[in-house]
C-alpha cells in the first residue's frame, strides 16, 4: 500500500490541475524517484476515463554521466522525438502533468557549470509551443520526497524533515482545508480580479525597488495581465500551477533596465542551485550576471539564443498566499516563484497581448524564472505620460 497523500496531490493534478477528460492521452513528466506519485495520477487519470497515461521519466544521474563525458558540442543536442511526443499530444488535444521536487540535490555542484547550462532537460523547447497554442490542458504539482525534504530542513532528520515538507506541501495546495477546490476557486478569484485591475490601467512600465534592485521593465502597449487560470483553444478550463499565486504579462524584451538581486535562489529543473544571484540590464538584454554559486551554468544558458538573455515574463505576487509566510526556501520554483514576485529569462506568452504585438513578444528557446520580491519590493506603475502609480508595497496591492 503507497502513501495515500500521493493520491490526494494526484487527485488534485487530475482533476483540479489539468482537469483531465474522458478519452484524452494524458502525459506526465516525473523523475525517477517520483514513481508513486506517477502512478497515482495513473490510477486518477484512469478513473477519469483517460484514454492513456504516458508516463516519461528524467533520470538526472543519466544527465550527470552527459555533462562529464560527451563531447561539448553535443550538449545541447535533444533528440528529435522528445519534442514529437510532446507536439503530438497537443495535436491530440491531451492533458499533461508534470512533478517538482528535486530528487537528487547536490548531483551537478561538482560538474562544470558553464558545460551544465547548455544541456536544458528536463526542459524542451517544444513546451513553449504546446503553452502558446493552447493545445493542452496541463498542470505542474509538486511531489514531496526525502533527498527533497533533507535539502530544504537540512536541522532536521531525514523523517522529520520529510512529514515537515508533506505538511507545508499540503498547505500551499490546500489540501488541508474541507473543501481544497472550494479553496482554490475563492484564491483564484482574487488573483483573476487583481489582474483584471493591472490590465485596466495600461501601464506603459513598472518599476521595481528593493534591496539590490532598482529596475524598470516596459510594457507592450497591448499587453493584458492574467492569473494561472487557463483555457485550452477548445475552451477547456485548467490551472497550469498548484499551487499558485502570481499574476504575470509578457513585458517589452527590449526595454528592461537597471539592476536586480534575486531573493531567493534560482533552481534548474534538474536541481543546479544558482545562490546570491543579480543581474543587470540595458536595452533589454542581461549584460551582465553574477552569483555566489552556478554563475557559469546561468551564463552559458542565456547565450543559448538571441531570446534568452531577455525577459519574457515579469509576476507580481502579493502578501495573502501561502507559500510567503511560511518563511521556507523550497529551493524547488514552482513554490518558490510563487512566494514572491518574480521575471524570467526567455520565452514569453503570445496569448497575452493584442495581434499588433505578437511578433514583438520575446521568443527563445528557454523559460527559466528568478524571485526578485519580497514584502521589500516596491512596483510603480508608470503610465505613457510618465504618472507613477503605486502597484504593490510592502505586499499589498495598491490598486
Amino acid at each position: 500500500m503507497g502513501d495515500p497523500r500521493y493520491s490526494r496531490i494526484a487527485e488534485l493534478a487530475v482533476v483540479r490541475g489539468a482537469n483531465v477528460q474522458p478519452g484524452q492521452i494524458v502525459g506526465v513528466a516525473a523523475s525517477v524517484g517520483q514513481e508513486e506519485a506517477a502512478r497515482a495520477v495513473a490510477e486518477s487519470a484512469y478513473g477519469r476515463g483517460a484514454k492513456f497515461v504516458d508516463v516519461m521519466y528524467f533520470d538526472p544521474w543519466v544527465k550527470r554521466a552527459r555533462i562529464l563525458h560527451a563531447p561539448e558540442e553535443t550538449l545541447d543536442f535533444v533528440p528529435p522525438w522528445y519534442g514529437q511526443r510532446l507536439l503530438a499530444l497537443g495535436e491530440l488535444r491531451g492533458a499533461r502533468v508534470s512533478f517538482n521536487g528535486t530528487v537528487a540535490p547536490g548531483l551537478t555542484d561538482d560538474l562544470d557549470q558553464a558545460r551544465l547550462g547548455r544541456d536544458q532537460l528536463p526542459f524542451i523547447r517544444e513546451v513553449g509551443q504546446v503553452v502558446n497554442e493552447r493545445t493542452t490542458n496541463w498542470t505542474g504539482v509538486p511531489c514531496p520526497s526525502r533527498p527533497w525534504a533533507k535539502l530544504v530542513f537540512p536541522d532536521l532528520d531525514e523523517e522529520a524533515a520529510y512529514e515537515r515538507l508533506w505538511t507545508e506541501v499540503e498547505h500551499v495546495l490546500r489540501l488541508d482545508e474541507d473543501d481544497p477546490n472550494a479553496a482554490w476557486e475563492e484564491r483564484i478569484g482574487v488573483l483573476v480580479g487583481s489582474a483584471a485591475r493591472l490590465s485596466g490601467r495600461r501601464f506603459d512600465a513598472l518599476h521595481l525597488e528593493g534591496p539590490g534592485t532598482d529596475l524598470t521593465v516596459g510594457l507592450l502597449p497591448s499587453g493584458t495581465w492574467m492569473a494561472a487560470d487557463f483555457e485550452t483553444v477548445d475552451g477547456l478550463r485548467h490551472l497550469p500551477n498548484l499551487p499558485t499565486e502570481e499574476v504575470f504579462t509578457s513585458p517589452d524584451p527590449t526595454r528592461t533596465e537597471g539592476h536586480v538581486a534575486a531573493t531567493r535562489p534560482l533552481v534548474f529543473r534538474d536541481g543546479t542551485i544558482i545562490r546570491g544571484l543579480t543581474v543587470r540590464f540595458e536595452e533589454g538584454r542581461a549584460v551582465q550576471i553574477d552569483a555566489e554559486t552556478g554563475a557559469d551554468a546561468l551564463r552559458s544558458l542565456v547565450a543559448m539564443d538571441e531570446g534568452a538573455s531577455r525577459l519574457g515574463e515579469v509576476a507580481l505576487v502579493d502578501r495573502e498566499g501561502r507559500i510567503g509566510p511560511l518563511g521556507t526556501i523550497f529551493y524547488e520554483t514552482l513554490l518558490d516563484e510563487n512566494a514572491a514576485s518574480h521575471i524570467a529569462f526567455g520565452g514569453g506568452f503570445g496569448f497575452l497581448v493584442g495581434d499588433e504585438d505578437k511578433t514583438r513578444v520575446n521568443s527563445s528557446a528557454t523559460h527559466l524564472d528568478f524571485m526578485i520580491g519580497s514584502n521589500e519590493l516596491s512596483v510603480t506603475g508608470i503610465t505613457g505620460d510618465g504618472e507613477r502609480v503605486p502597484v504593490l508595497v510592502e505586499g499589498r496591492w495598491q490598486l
